[in-house]
């Protein structure tokens, strides 16, 4: 098998192949780069390390384990295992990289972060970090994003952090990410956008897929501990690409494991119904970067819809589009329908609730089974659903 070059990235400017940068205003441009040099510095520092490792592990309940699920495994043929994110403290794996940003502003003398969510989940952990840590809290989110998830909506402001509905467009992600980044420009003087995936200008994919690295490195090791060897094959679900990513970068130079990220179709292959830039995107600029985008024929930005907010974006991470592009990681896609049943076969098979974001993960291992009789899967399970039960119960209800 060929061998890959995958963390070639250019110091100043942020690509990843053709994918990545800068395109953001002169100011931007300026603060930006010394927030990737003030980064660089605390990543070595000892003091840094240490404070974020215990944050890590005795606030966020870090490692988490990976689990054998017995019970789908014997339905399915083939060994199942779960990354249990969906232990993480405050229910995901957004809390790695919130943890890291909150902890990031906080040093270089920041009094506030702002960010936006989908699901909601980005949002309580940088809820939790904030209040944690003490800083100021912004969060922005789609109207339509908070009806779904209100149980998160409410967390997060128990836990003090200002959110702030948006109402324009399709009133979901991509809409929060845009009042997001406006505020900030407002504001980036004495706060810092936390952004929640390894998306928009350099250097925040690089510094999220820093934090979120901690699930490939754990699951490996944990992986090795608990069978003798490696997985033949790791999924993950693929929004703007974060859990993926952290997954991914424990396994990235095992040429022998194949790599899955799951995109969501979402109601089907036509622009507007779906969120999967990866498969149906073309080379284009959002929120500050490039990368496969899902466009209209007249070059603007598409709708993006999935069932699982937290995954309808129009666009995706600049390592995920290079690591297609290099056919290191191969991108697949579930609809909702096959999220849902995702969703209830693995409540129903192992007792877990997963998140509908992780349920599409879910389901290609559970399609893919057939493939690999007598073979390993790791599944990075994100989040837990406990935001998703009212939603689904109302919408996709089943006899019980």
């Amino acid at each position: 098998m060929e061998s890959y070059t995958v963390n070639k990235i250019s110091k100043d400017e942020g690509f990843f192949g053709i994918y990545g940068g800068q395109y953001i205003k002169e100011e931007l441009k300026i603060e930006f780069d010394n927030i990737y040099s003030q980064f660089l510095k605390l990543k070595d520092d000892e003091e840094f390390q240490n404070e974020l490792n215990d944050l890590l592990e005795h606030f966020s309940c870090r490692p988490t384990p990976v689990y054998f699920a017995k019970n789908l495994s014997k339905k399915s043929g083939c060994e199942i295992y779960l990354k249990r994110e969906d232990l993480n403290h405050t229910g995901a794996h957004k809390l790695n990289h919130s943890l890291g940003e909150v902890l990031l502003a906080k040093k270089i003398g920041k009094k506030k972060v702002i960010a936006e969510t989908g699901a909601g989940q980005h949002g309580v952990a940088m809820a939790t970090a904030a209040a944690l840590l003490g800083l100021e809290c912004d969060i922005y989110m789609g109207d339509v994003d908070i009806q779904k998830a209100m149980p998160n909506v409410n967390r997060m402001k128990i836990l003090g952090a200002h959110v702030i509905a948006v109402h324009s467009g399709q009133k979901t992600l991509k809409e929060a990410v845009d009042k997001a980044f406006e505020a900030y420009q407002n504001e980036y003087k004495t706060a810092l956008y936390a952004i929640g995936s390894v998306v928009g200008p350099h250097p925040f994919p690089s510094i999220v897929e820093y934090f979120q690295s901690v699930i490939g490195k754990e699951s490996r090791e944990q992986f090795i501990n608990m069978t003798g060897g490696l997985p033949d094959c790791v999924i993950a679900c693929v929004g703007g690409g974060s859990n993926a990513i952290g997954m991914f970068d424990g396994f990235i130079d095992d040429k022998e494991v194949e790599l899955y990220g799951i995109e969501p179709l979402g109601k089907g292959e036509k622009i507007g119904e779906n969120a999967a830039s990866l498969t149906y995107g073309r080379e284009g600029i959002i929120h500050g970067f490039k990368c496969l985008l899902l466009q209209n024929e007249d070059n603007t930005v598409a709708d993006a819809y999935s069932v699982a907010s937290g995954l309808d974006y129009p666009g995706v991470g600049p390592k995920h589009c290079y690591l297609k592009d290099i056919g290191r990681v191969k991108y697949r896609t579930i609809n909702d329908d096959e999220a849902i049943n995702a969703f209830y076969e693995l409540s129903r098979t192992e007792g877990i609730i997963p998140a509908l974001e992780s349920s599409h993960a879910v389901a290609y291992g559970l399609k893919i089974a057939k493939d690999y009789q007598g073979k390993k899967i790791l599944i990075n399970l994100s989040g837990r659903g406990d935001k998703d039960i009212d939603f689904v119960l109302e919408n996709y209800p089943r006899k019980f």
